[in-house]
């Protein structure tokens, strides 16, 4: 037998703890700490490299944008109390303005000097103002502004025994009578001065009724199928929207007004009555629809008298203000005309410079109509003979601009700098073009008292001679190219062929007679790019040969540019040349145009397409598209060309804005 075994001994626990000293318990930390560094010592150089070149990136752009911020709000602190005073200027654009009928206190006195008429006093004025919950002072502030201006206009026609009506007549103040009563005072409306103003032509000739024509198949075409609609689409029968302001409309009223269609006028005025509703959410350009609709409206209100359109105006003009609350007063480009909230493009903070200084002849105007200083872009010492405040500063700054190359302009300015950018490019196509048209013109406009205006337009002539001047080869024709960076460019915009015209008017105002000489080649030029295409219809972009080939001709296009947009500028030179010159080969070529215009482009339902190859006489390829401009300008031109009248609308009693509006010359020229 064995023993048993002995008993199991007693089980024991027993717990192992481990002091370190300096050392404590942090949840694994250090350890992922450890870890992290493992992984990083673990990638690859390559990897390192690339990880450490998007942190300092980034680190970089964060530094860049910070500085950028930083110079804006600089910018905007230096200029905070001007800008919150435009702002309290612009509030009343916002509220639905009150009917026309609605008047400031003490206007009746001012209307009860209607009968005398003065030199500088524009016609009554219709208050276009939001309801009182608004301001009141702003609206008191206004109506103060127009007393003084039109006692101002009082006190020149004292010293002056003549004064000069719109059509450049000779009128002897008549003799001073009681006030008429406050009845009379309101049965006094512009259409009194509507036999100053505008005189019914001669009947017209057979180029003419061939114009009239053309613009009733194109009204057509616009009334069955885009009416009140901004654009016709004539082959597919329906129409496009920009604005939505009826913009073919407005653009044609003063065309239908030239052209004797009074039926068609009046249908057009009764839309502008019953729907023209500025009060819209919507974003519309500044340059654009101040050529357009407000220029369209102040030239309606001068050739008919009808007040209508210049409270349409006025309403308009004090929406389009917010775009000057800049903190340089370079306006932006859009402004919502319903909101008041204006801005830049998304993809840039530039404005064009044709755009901010193309808008000049119809705010003038405007300003001078209703007294209203804020409308005035133009009144710096020297160059301006009234006084303005919100948008003044916009000539007078681009003025006094670095940057430019003899009188060359850059084509785009910034918003927020006021400076130039995009420097040492030189064109006068687009974006620049207007910018020259304009410094003539506001000359013009005002009297030819602004010299600084002049200054500026005689030197950016000798800076064209200099550097964009160049002629083509075999027939050698003058044209007018572009400069990048000191390297020349035989390209040119059919927008430039509003330069010849522009020389042309003026040397009818007394500027050197070399100007005129540059005016008769460089429409050589633009008829002959017209000509030398298939259709007879220009392309939007030639490019010019400059070395004897003998299989080249002068004027060539590129696939891209090889469309026509009905654009206007040729007819409008060839209209100058044929007032200045009275040589009836102007004539003749403005009738090959429209012949042209006729077979290439005109629609058999109603209204006139753009094509898309002018070299392709078989297959033009229609684009779909009748722009504004086409009865606002082209048949406009076309029409006046053809006059026998040269007083209609003559070139010292009108000066015509970019869109072909009318608008009247202040004082005798």
């Amino acid at each position: 037998m064995y023993p048993p075994p002995p008993a199991p001994a007693p089980h024991r626990d027993f717990i192992s703890v481990t002091l370190s000293l300096g050392e404590s318990y942090d949840n694994s930390k250090s350890r992922r700490r450890r870890s992290c560094w493992r992984k990083w010592k673990q990638l690859s150089r390559l990897q390192r490299n690339v990880i450490l070149f998007v942190l300092g990136f980034l680190i970089l752009c964060g530094f860049l944008y910070s500085l950028q911020v930083s110079d804006q709000w600089k910018a905007l602190s230096g200029s905070r109390a001007e800008v919150e005073k435009m702002k309290l200027e612009v509030l009343p654009v916002l509220p639905a303005p009150q009917k026309e009928s609605a008047e400031p206190e003490g206007f009746a006195d001012i209307l009860s000097q209607k009968r005398q008429r003065h030199l500088r006093r524009g016609p009554p004025h219709l208050q276009i103002r939001p309801p009182n919950t608004v301001s009141k002072d702003g609206m008191q502030d206004d109506a103060k502004e127009r007393e003084a201006a039109l006692g101002k206009a009082q006190q020149e026609e004292n010293t002056q025994r003549t004064v000069i009506s719109w059509r450049g007549a000779v009128i002897e103040p008549e003799q001073a009578t009681e006030p008429p009563s406050k009845r009379a005072e309101a049965s006094i409306k512009p259409l009194f001065l509507a036999s100053r103003i505008w005189k019914e032509p001669a009947p017209p000739n057979e180029r003419q009724k061939g114009v009239i024509e053309a613009f009733l198949h194109a009204w057509k075409g616009y009334q069955k199928f885009a009416w009140g609609h901004d654009e016709l689409k004539p082959v597919s029968k329906t129409f496009s929207e920009w604005f939505g302001l009826g913009l073919t409309l407005i653009d044609a009223l003063d065309t239908m007004w030239i052209l004797g269609l009074k039926q068609e006028f009046k249908e057009a005025r009764k839309w502008v009555s019953e729907n023209l509703d500025f009060q819209k959410n919507v974003d519309v350009n500044l340059f654009e629809s101040t050529i357009r609709i407000l220029g369209g409206l102040l030239s309606a209100y001068h050739l008919s008298g009808d007040s209508l359109f210049l409270s349409k105006a006025e309403d308009f003009g004090n929406r389009l203000m917010p775009a000057f609350t800049t903190p340089s007063k370079i306006p932006y480009s859009d402004v919502n005309i319903g909101t008041g909230f204006a801005h830049s493009p998304q993809w840039t903070s530039d404005s064009t410079v044709a755009e901010v200084t193309s808008i000049q002849l119809e705010f003038r105007e405007l300003s001078r109509l209703t007294g209203i200083k804020k409308f005035q872009p133009l009144t710096a010492p020297g160059f301006c003979l009234w006084e303005g405040e919100a948008v003044e500063e916009v000539t007078k700054h681009i003025h006094s601009l670095s940057g430019k190359k003899d009188g060359l302009v850059p084509m785009f300015i910034n918003t927020n700098s006021g400076l130039f950018t995009h420097p040492g490019v030189f064109t006068l196509g687009a974006r620049a073009d207007s910018y020259y048209e304009y410094l003539l013109k506001q000359w013009i406009q005002g009297g030819k008292k602004e010299t600084q205006l002049l200054e500026d337009y005689v030197r950016a002539i000798e800076g064209i001679k200099a550097h964009l001047l160049r002629q083509s080869q075999p027939r050698k024709l003058t044209f007018v190219g572009e400069l990048a960076h000191g390297r020349f460019s035989a390209k040119m915009d059919h927008l430039v062929c509003f330069l010849p015209g522009t020389l042309a008017l003026g040397v009818h105002h007394g500027l050197p007679a070399d100007h005129m000489d540059l005016a008769r080649a460089l429409m050589e030029t633009c008829y002959q790019m017209n000509q030398q295409m298939e259709t007879g219809l220009s392309p939007e972009i030639a490019h010019f040969n400059m070395y004897p080939r003998a299989d080249h001709k002068d004027v060539e296009v590129k696939p891209a540019d090889r469309h026509n947009l009905l654009r206007p500028e040729t007819v409008e030179s060839l209209f100058y040349l044929y007032r200045v010159t009275k040589d009836r080969k102007y004539q003749d070529w403005g009738w090959e145009i429209l012949q042209s215009f006729n077979k290439y482009t005109r629609v058999p339902s109603g209204g006139y397409s753009s094509i898309n190859n002018v070299q392709n006489s078989h297959k033009p390829e229609p684009r779909d598209k009748m722009e504004s401009f086409f009865v606002g300008e082209t048949l406009k031109y076309l029409y006046l060309l053809f006059s026998d009248d040269l007083e209609l609308l003559g070139l010292d009693t009108c000066v015509f804005n970019t869109e072909a509006h009318p608008l009247p010359i202040w004082s005798p020229a």
